[in-house]
């Protein structure tokens, strides 16, 4: 039988490997049998018999939440024109799994009591592309994705995650969150392996993160420094993307990223004059478009041997001040596994 979370989590390093772009899929998940459903489909959606605990709401141009029938478990409502979440649609199905809301107005003041939270089953709670300025309050414990990606967020009280243990995933790039809106966020999501704010105002990598943390995305935002010994209490993270800051290289303490679970570092689009002192055990180190002019290896490698040598596959150094004949003699001996140098 096809497990749930291992599909999950192969998803999340999917999106995680190379330079990337994803997007959000909305593909109905596995699940056993539970008997044929009773459920009789609201008339503007879509109820397939393959699919009898799924009601497909989608690019329907709906103005409001139909009533949703007993047996439902997978509501699909993205792309619509839907502006509020009134009191009752989800009465008959306080145990929902998965709610789909992405690509419609829905502001803040519009979802009332009794909806959302009233929802103690859900997993997954898709809400990106609407108008939040806050996010939905009440959440219940059981969800194990949020994404709030392209609102309007500007606050995120401290304790709005509160007591979520179950959560793995949350996204809330593209919106107007600073390091103060955040702070005290995230410290009780014992289970989040992926936290995405990129797109942001933040100034400095989110405080209070979990030690389960396995991907941080921070790209895009004014972050100028990294403070020190930070991914030291994160040992398990493997991704940290920081690219199109103002790091620089002031504000990178020595050795900071020299952590062994690290796999990809992208550094891409900030100030850096050097090349940050790294693992040998990382694999993708993204440096282009910096103000890179020395090729300093003993970053990369502090000697080469025949058993000491660096894991990097991917180095890309375009868009700085170096070329491959900046690269010092010892550097294939030290870069041996690297499959892709990029200099132009």
């Amino acid at each position: 039988m096809f497990a749930l979370g291992s599909f999950l989590l192969a998803g999340l390093v999917c999106q995680s490997l190379g330079q990337y772009d994803y997007e959000d899929e909305y593909s109905m998940p596995y699940a056993p049998q539970e008997g044929a459903s009773t459920a009789n489909c609201a008339q503007e959606c879509e109820c397939p018999p393959n699919f009898p605990t799924a009601m497909y709401c989608n690019e329907r141009n709906l103005k409001f939440i139909p009533i949703v029938p007993t047996g439902i478990k997978y509501l699909y409502l993205q792309n619509n024109l839907i502006e509020e979440i009134k009191a009752g649609v989800f009465d008959n199905v306080t145990d929902l799994r998965w709610l789909v809301l992405d690509n419609n107005n829905i502001t803040s003041e519009k979802i009332q009591a009794g909806t959302i939270d009233k929802l103690g089953s859900l997993e997954k709670l898709l809400f990106s592309h609407n108008k939040l300025t806050k996010p939905p309050g009440l959440l219940t414990k059981s969800l194990d994705e949020l994404k709030l990606v392209a609102n309007q967020l500007s606050s995120f009280p401290a304790n709005t995650l509160s007591g979520m243990e179950n959560l793995t995933s949350l996204y809330l790039s593209k919106n107007k969150l600073t390091t103060e809106s955040i702070t005290g966020a995230f410290k009780s999501l014992k289970s989040l392996v992926l936290l995405d704010v990129s797109e942001n105002k933040l100034k400095k990598l989110p405080s209070g993160v979990p030690a389960s943390l396995l991907m941080l995305y921070a790209d895009n935002n004014e972050i100028d420094s990294i403070p020190g010994g930070y991914l030291a209490k994160l040992p398990l993270l493997q991704y940290l993307r920081v690219s199109h800051n103002k790091l620089v290289d002031s504000g990178i303490p020595a050795g900071v990223f020299n952590v062994s679970s690290l796999l990809e570092l992208d550094l891409a689009f900030n100030k850096l004059k050097t090349i940050p002192e790294v693992n040998e055990l990382l694999e993708h180190l993204y440096l282009q478009v910096n103000e890179i002019s020395k090729f300093d290896l003993t970053n990369i490698c502090k000697f080469s041997s025949p058993v000491n040598y660096s894991r990097l596959r991917t180095l890309r150094l375009d868009g700085n001040n170096i070329t491959h004949s900046s690269m010092p003699d010892d550097t294939a001996n030290c870069l041996r596994q690297a499959s892709e140098i990029i200099f132009e």
